[in-house]
């Protein structure tokens, strides 16, 4: 009765009853010993996810190695060109959001050896994202943006120009990466 009463309202005032998109800002961080920061407790591309999330009233997804990397770095980055050497797929943490729910995609990672993180492939061959758009962000130090032709292939989606930040920006300078976010979320 109760959408009856708002559709008959909706027709008689003449207002629009489009659905408002639903946005997933996914993303994998991670936080311990980090280049150029040091020990953190947030990792930087969760700092930025963050960010997204908020100014665009999206649903956040966090990607989850099943076994933890490391906590040194230098160990870390050690597992993780292993992993990218053997094109491997670690098992992740099950998620309680099906992605395929979604209409609007932002997704954000650390770039490691020139990539995305191996558990972000093993997530995106377990979803379907072939007809949407997928906003990449990524945190870096020095390597830039990077792997969106990866992206695209294992996903199917669309892949729009994405977001660099430098890592040390997302965890040292906050008001500085809320201005990159600004600018690119426009």
């Amino acid at each position: 009765m109760k959408k009856i009463v708002l559709l008959l309202l909706t027709l008689f005032l003449g207002i629009s009853m489009a659905e408002e998109k639903k946005v997933l800002v996914i993303y994998y961080s991670r936080a311990d010993e980090n280049y150029e920061v040091g020990n953190i407790t947030k990792g930087n591309t969760e700092i930025i996810a963050e960010m997204i999330a908020k100014k665009t009233g999206g649903t956040l997804l966090q990607v989850e190695p099943a076994k933890a990397y490391p906590k040194s770095y230098n160990d870390c980055i050690n597992a993780a060109k292993k992993e990218l050497a053997q094109n491997a797929r670690p098992e992740i943490k099950p998620v309680k959001i099906n992605p395929e729910d979604f209409d609007e995609i932002y997704v954000g990672y650390p770039i490691w050896w020139g990539e995305m993180p191996m558990p972000m492939f093993t997530f995106f061959e377990k979803y379907k994202f072939q007809g949407k758009t997928i906003h990449p962000f990524v945190t870096h130090e020095g390597s830039g943006i990077s792997g969106l032709k990866r992206l695209k292939d294992v996903t199917g989606a669309k892949v729009t120009p994405g977001l660099a930040i430098y890592g040390h920006v997302a965890q040292n300078d906050r008001k500085q990466a809320e201005k990159e976010v600004d600018d690119w979320l426009k």
